[in-house]
């Protein structure tokens, strides 16, 4: 724990609003990224083949793979019945079976919900009532609180998210110290708890709630986190645009947040890269993981943030230079990632092909790169019509592993193009027994095993290979491909296009 929050914890006494803003009329989906749509030229392709493509009961290979699902059953007529003619009573039980899973999960999801002074300010990260030390998952974090946040969203409920927000973007400003250093000004914490301490100079025994944040000072491996100033920034895009309250984005404080995290992010270093520089284990990935570098998860989020950033800036003077470098960030980032991110049959040739140790301004080995680093399960692996991104690139490295969440919100953003889209999709659906099979899907693929997974993870028992972050399956990730699923239909009922650019 840091020397300053030691001494001094942090008291927050924000007023919360009283009433919620008034519900738009039709609900929007979508945070303000660029659109998607069918590719331009060749085949037209449904794009809502997202949903059903990634369906289980769809594909053949779930079957083979999951003994819960069966054969579909034969389809009866419109009114309910079978082909006798007998009435079908199937559909009114899933019905009432779905409707009982939801208000299960709402219970359960109700349950988790943090108060401070009165009011909710999030919800906890995990729940298990057996275990003794939950160590920091009795906590909000921001990162965790998004999928959370867009429930309530959805349900109408904005107060616990729009204190979220306000609480957390006072603990923006928190002075945050590691063995006397300070990070940088606009670090979100990437969580907070909220402590009962006896009130000072108070001989009755009275009490006060306190929030006390964690920068990462008592983290495990002490690592800053990256992403929750960019989670934040979506979830404030998400909020104005589902509560319709977009004069919210407006407020000073929220303006000067947003502000802070851009310098943060946009500050000239010594790197030559777009892409944001961060450590291991900075970010969703929190155990080490070999990610250190460049990893496609925050430079995906990293692009969102900038796009909803540049939807909510007020036109002043003082910000004019920040818009600038903003969309100067956002060309070079795209490019960045489109051209020298993207792996499929096409692309993995050229890198058999590479020569090295070229110098020049026209280099087609830019990164130095060898192809001896290509792994033996690659070649097999990728399908004739799939491509990903890859998960890291760095001077004479790339990391060809999948990373779900980095190509899923790759999509969802706009990041990847139309052709990049639908490859991503393909390659899912082709390799569903991989990435899901009876589980909800994996953080990425593959595991690390035997002396690589020693020295990489540093043999962390927790993070043992095809589990946890290593390989293991997420239930989280499932709202990234129902929010993708969502967004295709919509998107194509509104004869929606593509950005291959950011406009």
């Amino acid at each position: 724990m840091g020397i300053a929050q030691a001494a001094a914890p942090l008291r927050l006494h924000l007023g919360c609003s009283g009433a919620a803003p008034p519900r738009p009329t039709s609900l929007r989906v979508g945070f303000g990224f660029g659109s998607h749509a069918r590719r331009k030229g060749g085949r037209r392709r449904s794009p809502p083949r997202a949903a059903s493509s990634l369906h289980p009961s769809s594909n053949t290979r779930a079957h083979d793979h999951d003994p819960v699902l069966k054969p579909p059953a034969p389809a009866g007529d419109v009114a309910g019945r079978d082909l006798n003619g007998a009435a079908d009573h199937a559909p009114q039980q899933r019905r009432r079976a779905a409707s009982d899973l939801e208000e299960e999960a709402w219970a359960l999801l109700r349950e988790s919900v943090v108060s401070y002074c009165g009011s909710p300010v999030g919800t906890i990260a995990a729940c298990d009532p057996n275990d003794s030390s939950p160590l920091n998952y009795d906590q909000v974090f921001i990162r965790d609180f998004v999928p959370s946040g867009i429930a309530f969203l959805l349900k109408g409920e904005y107060d616990i998210v729009r204190n979220f927000i306000l609480h957390t973007l006072q603990l923006q400003s928190w002075e945050k110290t590691m063995d006397c250093h300070s990070p940088g000004q606009g670090l979100m914490p990437a969580s907070f708890k909220v402590r009962v301490v006896p009130l000072e100079g108070d001989e009755e025994g009275a009490t006060e709630e306190v929030l006390d944040p964690d920068f990462g000072e008592a983290a495990i491996g002490r690592v800053a986190p990256v992403d929750s100033g960019l989670w934040w920034i979506i979830l404030l895009r998400a909020y104005g645009k589902c509560s319709g309250d977009l004069s919210f984005h407006e407020r000073i404080d929220v303006q000067t947040g947003i502000k802070l995290i851009l310098k943060l992010c946009l500050a000239d270093g010594f790197d030559m890269f777009p892409t944001l520089l961060v450590t291991d284990g900075s970010c969703m990935m929190d155990r080490r993981m070999g990610i250190h570098g460049h990893p496609l998860e925050i430079q995906s989020l990293f692009y969102s943030a900038l796009l909803c950033a540049r939807e909510m800036l007020t036109p002043e003077d003082g910000s004019a230079d920040l818009i600038r470098a903003l969309n100067n960030r956002l060309m070079a980032l795209s490019f960045h990632i489109r051209e020298y991110y993207w792996l499929d049959k096409r692309k993995l040739n050229e890198i058999y092909r590479y020569k090295t140790e070229e110098y020049s301004y026209d280099a087609v080995n830019k990164f130095n790169i060898y192809p001896d680093q290509i792994p033996p399960w690659l070649v097999e692996w990728i399908p004739p019509e799939g491509g990903y991104l890859i998960g890291n690139l760095q001077p004479a490295h790339m990391d060809f592993r999948f990373f779900s969440l980095g190509n899923l919100w790759s999509i969802v953003s706009s990041l990847a193009t139309t052709r990049q889209s639908h490859a991503i999709l393909d390659l899912v659906e082709a390799k569903w027994s991989d990435l899901v099979a009876e589980m909800p899907l994996k953080i990425c693929y593959p595991a690390l095993e035997d002396q690589e997974w020693k020295y990489i993870t540093g043999s962390d028992p927790k993070n043992t290979p095809w589990s946890y972050h290593n390989a293991g399956s997420w239930p989280t990730l499932l709202w990234q491909v129902c929010n993708l699923s969502i967004m295709f239909e919509i998107l194509m009922s509104h004869g929606g296009m593509y950005q291959d650019e950011p406009a």
